[in-house]
């Protein structure tokens, strides 16, 4: 699979970047894909949540009328779950929400992910580039050239580049990532995929 590489300013030109059968071209699992995602925003949660039980709500401590002789149900503390202002039953309590998925796993969803940009023909590949300073109105110059204006775009570079970073920090549409780095996630997430030639050179080598 062949791609057109599109120069800084975002105009198509002459030469073709490969794409690996192995990574854009296979039959996408739903599974594993669903897999990562959940692993992805279970481990985002902080897991801190936490009400209080009969044990932490104050006061109670005293019986609030003798056991026997009133007529009523016997009670040991104001702060049991059915009074007003006691403990809630079986609140939240703080926890860990880390999952665990095999590499394997995690590379064949990436694998996937990409495989249905590229089979819808939302990947596009750009030549290496880098700026002196930060520049956001070159970013969106190339991207109008590439008719992605308004559209959710993951842009991977071949190297971390805080200039890059910094000139789509305020597109908050435009994400960049390195390389690899890139999550099963952000390749869904996205309305096209842009690569760097040297960023696909090394998913090449990781993915393939």
């Amino acid at each position: 699979m062949k791609l057109s590489i599109y120069a800084q300013d975002g105009k198509e030109t002459t030469a073709k970047a490969e794409l690996n059968e192995k990574i854009f071209k296979i039959e996408p699992v739903d599974h594993a894909i669903w897999l990562d995602v959940r692993l992805l925003n279970a481990n985002k949660r902080q897991g801190t949540h936490q009400s209080k039980g009969r044990s932490f709500v104050s006061g109670g401590g005293k019986k609030p009328f003798k056991q026997k002789g009133t007529g009523r149900a016997r009670q040991g503390t104001t702060r049991a779950p059915h009074h007003v202002g006691g403990g809630r039953v079986f609140g939240p309590s703080p926890r860990t929400y880390l999952m665990k998925v095999n590499k394997k796993v995690k590379a064949l969803a990436r694998r996937s992910a990409l495989s249905y940009k590229a089979r819808d023909e939302k990947i596009l590949v750009v030549e290496n580039f880098n700026y002196d300073t930060p520049s956001t109105k070159a970013i969106t110059s190339m991207l109008s050239g590439m008719n992605l204006t308004d559209k959710k775009v993951l842009l991977c570079t071949a190297e971390n580049s805080a200039n890059i970073v910094k000139s789509a920090a305020n597109l908050y549409k435009v994400q960049v990532r390195e390389a690899v780095t890139f999550s099963t996630y952000d390749v869904l997430r996205a309305d096209a995929v842009v690569f760097q030639e040297g960023a696909l050179n090394k998913i090449n080598e990781v993915l393939g």
